[in-house]
């Protein structure tokens, strides 16, 4: 069954299905604008969450090939795998933070196994156990690397440019820079009057970096050749108290459900 959920305000969100993982699906959030719909993440790459997307987007009265354009929160195959097919059968643009474009860049034009022969030593070298690193060699030896999700995914069109509103008729939606989770993860603040009369500063789209019942991974991505010394933690903890300040009325993130008190959860 289509799970879509109306949020007011012209906002509404669709449960694309994620294959094979205990979150079970992405929040898939659809925009209205002067100039179309606008979707924020788009979803795994998969037939079954594509149909769940297209079917989705019917039960709203639109149509992929309505899109007008495609806000990427961060890179992750549950939010940006088929941005590139939604930007095919439409023509809309697609934009994510710079940060994160490079990730996709330098993805696409490795050889496979670069990154896992990373992840490998990177892992080993914090006292990963040698069972739990067994998977990413056999993927490594097993001839499995073009299959791994995210190897292709799509080159964006538009750069998220943290603290400037995003270029949607009509609408008030300013990038916030929250990296942590992934160096360009972005949430984006919708500046506009809470449709229920909430009280707070706005709505929020929280991408991974803030949820109502887990927390996100912090992850490592530095160029396997780069000796730079990084602090994805740090970051991610400076984005929290980032976030909190801002006193948004209601948080929509792109797992589990929506919520309030942002600062709580914070």
């Amino acid at each position: 069954m289509t799970q879509v959920t109306d949020h007011g305000g012209g906002v509404h969100s669709i449960k694309v299905p994620i294959p094979d993982n205990p979150l079970g699906h992405t929040l898939v959030h659809l925009v209205d604008t002067d100039r179309g719909p606008v979707l924020i993440d788009t979803g795994w790459d998969d037939p079954a969450s594509w149909d769940t997307l297209v079917a989705g987007l019917s039960a709203l009265g639109t149509a992929v090939t309505d899109i007008h354009g495609v806000v990427i929160t961060h890179h992750h195959p549950d939010h940006h795998g088929l941005s590139g097919q939604v930007r095919e059968a439409s023509g809309a643009w697609i934009a994510m933070h710079e940060a994160d474009t490079a990730i996709v860049r330098r993805t696409r034009e490795s050889e496979p196994g670069t990154w896992l022969d990373y992840l490998v030593r990177k892992l080993a070298a914090v006292g990963a156990p040698d069972d739990h690193l067994a998977p990413l060699r056999a993927a490594r030896s097993g001839g499995r690397l073009r299959t791994l999700p995210g190897l292709r995914a799509a080159l964006p069109d538009r750069e998220i440019v943290p603290g400037e509103l995003l270029d949607l008729a009509g609408r008030r939606l300013r990038a916030v820079w929250t990296p942590g989770h992934t160096p360009g993860h972005v949430c984006l603040h919708l500046e506009e009057r809470h449709p229920a009369g909430l009280a707070g500063n706005g709505r929020l789209f929280s991408g991974d970096h803030l949820l109502p019942g887990i927390s996100p991974h912090i992850g490592l991505y530095e160029d396997p050749d780069d000796t730079a010394v990084t602090d994805p933690l740090g970051d991610y903890l400076a984005s929290l108290e980032r976030i909190g300040r801002l006193g948004v009325a209601e948080v929509l993130p792109a797992h589990q459900h929506a919520f309030t008190d942002a600062g709580g959860r914070v």
